[in-house]
């Protein structure tokens, strides 16, 4: 249309004059269209039936295809050259330009519109139309998608391209995405993968990023076959018949905009805007949300275990009272949990989160690490927390001021975690702490302004918590323990990040047979059954 309008030919009249009578319409299985209109009486010599116009893959087409037009004159037709025609559509296709072969025909046979028409119309006859032209379109890919790929590079995740456009196209284009490299230099057909066995297609899936002139049956073989070599796939799709691979992928990922409604049921996820740069930041919110419950769970149970052995301590250690109330206990638990655990859950993403590898299938939140530093916390915790206890005991304070100076010792540490769990890897003696979430300041000052509160008014100290006003020097020492708990979790942040550089394995990456569950990978066969397919197109349309 866009050509004809170039050209200046009123393709809205045409339409009128050489209505549709019928048509056989698009599928990927044979990768062309054709519509029949009535015959052109300045251009078409037949007297008495229609006019065939063609369009689709040229290596379909041209096959179909035993005459060419003579310098574009209708009526004026020669033997056709296959292999001038085939040489054009190579070379516009490595230009990364999809290619339409345009044939015509004439029809001398009566056809009505309630005549059935499909595939096997042109196919099952011997070659009988004629070429009149090559349509090259481009249809470059967006410029955050490219920008979208090379971030899911860095993050370790392979992109690999299914497509049913020439071969030569797919690799063009898949060179302008930065999909092929020298690890993945080349493309596999789908005629190629019908003829490899299970072996050959799992090895093959493993070595190339682009598959041309894919068919459905290919794509849910693809992903099966990356799923017996222990990689999680997912899959996008907006058609009927890519349903089967978005079901049977861990995460089939449906167009929302032009996706059909069975391409939706199947999927796990929607893609609202259709552009693949979305499930990149999808990956990277997803990989925040991951740390960010690791740095709660990094902050809150040193704090809740806290809470318990400073009790469990003191007594051990020989005190007649306990250190804390229980409604100390249950004040801090919610203060803590609510106005400094929660703001961890809104941390905004760490800038080299995207540069980290997957996690393995089968990771659990806690790792080796993780425990690590959540024993290291508590301990910092708790040993600050007595300490300041015994050593304001031995000014011969009484118990109330005690219990403020353990309340307000264990609070300020718990303080300490938070602003050290801000970061899983970078140092928080940086100004960096005090940007990109400003709720962290917001509840340490709430925090800081109800330990006040509780410590210094009347009634609500004594009566309620059985707390005292606390002197300058005990403030000095909180202040103190406060900063000994910040060095401590810096401590061991540095030396892990020292570890890492090294070459440990300081996430959990690697397989652990005590924290994480075992990975079993299917090896039932990658041909998808019928019942997969037809099933599942059957109950889907059935259900729209």
């Amino acid at each position: 249309m866009r050509a004809a309008f170039q050209a200046n030919i009123d393709f809205t009249k045409m339409r009128q004059t050489q209505p549709i009578i019928n048509q056989i319409p698009f599928s990927s299985e044979y990768k062309f269209m054709a519509t029949i209109h009535e015959p052109v009486e300045s251009l078409d010599q037949i007297k008495t039936g229609f006019v065939m116009h063609v369009k689709g893959a040229p290596d379909r087409l041209i096959a179909h295809s035993d005459k060419q037009l003579i310098a574009g004159q209708v009526g004026q037709l020669e033997p056709i050259n296959r292999e001038y025609w085939l040489a054009q559509a190579a070379s516009l296709s490595s230009h990364g330009l999809r290619v339409l072969a345009l044939c015509r025909a004439e029809i001398l046979e009566p056809i009505s519109g309630e005549t059935k028409l499909d595939a096997g119309y042109i196919q099952s006859k011997e070659p009988f139309l004629t070429i009149v032209g090559l349509c090259a379109i481009m249809d470059p890919p967006r410029p955050e998608c490219v920008d979208a790929i090379k971030q899911a590079h860095g993050a370790g995740i392979r992109v690999a391209m299914i497509t049913g456009d020439h071969k030569d196209t797919a690799l063009a284009i898949g060179n302008m995405l930065g999909l092929v490299d020298e690890t993945f230099d080349s493309a596999v057909t789908g005629p190629e993968m019908d003829a490899m066995s299970d072996e050959e297609l799992r090895e093959a899936v493993m070595t190339h990023n682009i598959f041309a002139r894919a068919s459905p049956e290919n794509k849910i073989k693809i992903v099966k076959a990356l799923q017996a070599e222990g990689q999680i796939a997912s899959m996008t799709g907006d058609g009927v018949n890519d349903a089967p691979a978005l079901k049977a992928a861990d995460m089939g990922v449906a167009m929302g905009k032009e996706g059909t409604d069975v391409a939706r049921e199947a999927s796990e996820m929607i893609l609202a805007d259709d552009n693949f740069a979305t499930i990149v930041e999808a990956v990277r919110l997803g990989r925040g949300v991951w740390t960010n419950i690791r740095k709660i769970l990094l902050f809150n149970t040193p704090v809740n275990n806290a809470q318990g052995l400073t009790v469990l301590v003191g007594i051990a250690a020989g005190l007649e009272e306990t250190p804390l109330t229980p409604i100390q206990v249950l004040y801090c638990n919610l203060i803590c949990a609510v106005t400094l655990g929660m703001v961890l859950a809104i941390e905004p993403a760490e800038a080299g989160i995207m540069k980290e590898s997957p996690r393995r299938p089968g990771k659990r939140l806690v790792g080796r690490f993780l425990l690590l530093r959540i024993i290291i916390g508590t301990v910092a915790l708790v040993a600050t927390t007595i300490g300041a206890l015994f050593w304001v005991r031995s000014w011969g304070l009484e118990l109330p001021q005690q219990r403020s100076q353990t309340s307000n010792t264990l609070t300020f540490g718990a303080i300490s975690i938070m602003l050290s769990a801000r970061f899983s890897y970078e140092s928080s003696f940086h100004p960096r702490i005090f940007f990109g979430n400003k709720f962290a300041w917001y509840s340490v000052f709430i925090t800081v302004v109800l330990q006040v509160c509780i410590t210094y008014i009347p009634g609500l100290n004594s009566t309620v918590f059985r707390m005292g006003p606390m002197s300058a020097d005990q403030w000095g020492i909180v202040i103190l323990m406060m900063f000994v708990v910040f060095i401590t979790m810096e401590t061991e942040k540095a030396i892990r990040r020292s570890l890492k550089v090294s070459g440990f394995d300081t996430d959990d990456a690697k397989e652990d047979l005590i924290f994480d569950e075992p990975c079993v990978h299917s090896e039932e066969p990658l041909a998808p059954p019928e019942s997969l397919r037809s099933g599942l197109l059957n109950s889907t349309l059935l259900k729209h």
